[in-house]
């Protein structure tokens, strides 16, 4: 297999990326980059080392070419070189506090707390932003611990913040069995686009064939990221199996809305990509509208109460015959 990070991969351009992954002789990775510059989106980096993880659980042997003295800063600073298993070039370190967070492997609550505590720094906005922002957070790695799968139900995770832009971003990936294989054992879905819009919708969770959930599992996951994306004008990514769901910014003048149904969001779609066997998540956060954080997740939650009760509702609407 050989991956490749270019100079620049972010949520707008990264089918770019993704389409490059070559797939061929699982036995070996190759990773390579851009010989220039190098800065991309957190993903990105998670999906590498979430990648490099699982194939060398299974034997397989990783080749990490030699970064140039442009890239090699960056990368290191992300932590790309220490989780991979490389030495870091001289002179690559760099302070993180405030600007990123380096890449890390979460599998506890514990470790996922004190990732939580590190993205404070980051938020730059006021403490109920900040915490509104990590529940957000909380709830993409926690459907890594309830859904990946075990052993591959680790998330690898990284953040960073750009202050040109004044915007949070975040990526986080699995090599766990992937949305279809959650979902296909209740819902009976076996095309990756299809599950990934299924998961999208409120109130579908692997662990039950009923909409709502059931226990502690609401199903809300993924639909209260997307809607927090939505809401806050950035982009949102789900790459899983062979496809792809990424939102795109709502434009400053049009008017907000809530799609349960994500056929009805401004989206990209693409099946047939080059298969990833789990599940890759990333987001956009624009801090310019953080004190209007709290009140956008309060609506994301209201359009998921509701539409679970309209599902329910037409569920046991009963027939009338005349």
């Amino acid at each position: 297999m050989r991956l490749y990070i270019p100079n620049s991969a972010f949520l707008g351009n990264i089918e770019g990326f993704i389409r490059k992954i070559d797939t061929n002789n699982p036995q070996s990775l190759e990773i390579s980059f851009n010989d220039k510059w190098i800065s991309v989106h957190p993903v990105v980096l998670s999906m590498t080392v979430a990648l490099a993880r699982d194939m060398t659980s299974k034997g397989a042997t990783i080749v990490v070419n030699e970064a140039v003295a442009k890239s090699s800063p960056y990368l290191a600073r992300m932590g790309l070189f220490d989780m991979l298993g490389v030495k870091r070039p001289i002179g690559s370190t760099s302070e993180s506090a405030g600007r990123f967070i380096p890449l890390r492997v979460l599998g506890t609550d514990t470790e996922l707390n004190d990732f939580m505590a590190e993205t404070t720094p980051l938020l730059h906005s006021s403490p109920q932003a900040a915490d509104t922002i990590k529940y957000v957070i909380s709830e993409l790695v926690r459907n890594v611990f309830e859904h990946a799968g075990y052993p591959n139900n680790q998330a690898v995770v990284c953040a960073q913040f750009f202050k040109k832009t004044n915007r949070f971003s975040l990526g986080i990936a699995d090599a766990g069995i992937g949305i279809q294989r959650s979902l296909e054992v209740h819902h009976g879905v076996r095309d990756d686009l299809g599950a990934i819009k299924l998961a999208l919708q409120p109130g579908v969770s692997g662990t039950t064939p009923y909409f709502g959930g059931a226990g502690n599992n609401a199903g809300a996951g993924l639909f209260i990221v997307k809607g927090f994306a939505q809401v806050s004008r950035s982009y949102f990514l789900v790459y899983s199996g062979g496809a792809l769901f990424k939102l795109l910014k709502t434009p400053p003048r049009r008017m907000i809305g809530l799609n349960a149904d994500p056929e009805k969001d401004r989206a990209t779609m693409a099946n047939n990509l080059p298969y990833w066997q789990g599940t890759a998540v990333g987001f956009d956060i624009s801090l310019n509208r953080s004190k209007d954080l709290a009140d956008l997740l309060a609506m994301v939650k209201d359009a998921f109460r509701m539409e679970i009760k309209q599902r329910k509702k037409q569920k046991y609407k009963k027939p009338r015959f005349i």
